[in-house]
């Protein structure tokens, strides 16, 4: 198995999210146990012109992983219970991610990074530089559709009804 190394994630995030389904995430316990699960679901958030993404008002606290370089892991609390796991896409300076939105067995955000055991301790970590969590990649290309975002019925058109959501449909080498 391959692992994604910085540049698959210097690219934009239009590009990135397609590509990311199929891929494996692991993250690596302290005790030396992988968890694994193979993605599924992704969705696009680009820059601040999108009404939908974090970076639409502006830097925060909250928000300030999207102008970081590629490949930086960017977790929020949803809801107040749900950690969400995202990972930086492009340019520094050019806010951009890809939300890992489920799993082949876990079917939400939240859920696949309970079952994996990811909180907002690893926000502001790398899926590239060798440490806990990373991308494996197998060969498997599922075939995918789009849809539009989840949860972003806040975001004006064409915003929320944009299909920069990708699903796998069937697995395919």
């Amino acid at each position: 198995m391959k692992r994604l190394d910085a540049a698959f994630f210097q690219r934009d995030c239009l590009e990135v999210a397609p590509d990311l389904v199929g891929k494996i995430l692991v993250h690596r316990l302290p005790d030396g146990t992988e968890l694994r699960e193979r993605i599924a679901e992704t969705e696009a958030y680009r820059g601040t012109e999108d009404e939908g993404c974090h970076a639409f008002r502006g830097r925060t606290p909250r928000n300030s992983m999207l102008w970081r370089e590629s490949g930086v892991v960017y977790i929020y609390l949803c809801y107040g219970m749900h950690h969400l796991l995202n990972v930086i896409t492009g340019e520094p300076e050019q806010p951009q991610g890809v939300l890992l939105r489920a799993g082949e067995v876990h079917d939400g955000p939240g859920k696949l990074t309970k079952s994996l055991q990811i909180t907002k301790a690893l926000n502001g970590g790398s899926f590239t530089d060798g440490g806990v969590l990373w991308f494996e990649d197998d060969g498997l290309r599922p075939a995918l559709r789009t849809a539009p975002r989840v949860g972003i019925d806040y975001a004006g058109e064409p915003w929320k009804s944009i299909a920069w959501r990708w699903i796998g449909t069937k697995q395919a080498k």
